[in-house]
């Protein structure tokens, strides 16, 4: 049986050291998408890695987190203005409550944006029903 969220869930990325942050659901986009500022792609026993910055709020209080983990690939996004950007993606456990299942995430400066993080269909598909009207049912 398929759980019930609202438009903004609190999620944890414990594998990127960020126990809490508040993503909105979107599932007019495609693919989820990370804050990320200060992003730089290195070499680590011969695979690409990306060490990068994500700078959200918890409760109000700002939270800045130094990341790192193996580059996924890179991929044009189309932006939510029509705009073809290429991204890196990064693969990632996300957990909702009490759900815990791998995601793919683009990296993007969002740092204008109200919410930090972005979960589209991709991440939802088989998982969620959203109710639009809610906020925070996990």
């Amino acid at each position: 049986m398929l759980k019930i969220i609202g438009s903004v869930e609190r999620c944890a990325l414990e594998e990127l050291g960020i126990s809490k942050i508040d993503a909105r659901i979107d599932t007019g986009a495609k693919t989820s998408s990370l804050q990320a500022t200060n992003i730089e792609v290195f070499k680590k026993k011969n695979k690409k890695w990306v060490r990068f910055e994500v700078n959200y709020k918890v409760d109000e209080k700002p939270v800045s987190a130094i990341c790192e983990t193996p580059v996924l690939t890179q991929r044009k996004v189309k932006t939510s203005n029509e705009i073809s950007e290429k991204r890196i993606m990064i693969k990632t456990p996300i957990t909702m409550g009490d759900i815990t299942y791998d995601i793919e995430l683009n990296l993007a400066n969002r740092t204008t944006m109200e919410y930090q993080m972005l979960l589209g269909r991709e991440a939802l598909n088989d998982r969620f029903l959203i109710d639009p009207s809610a906020s925070f049912l996990l």
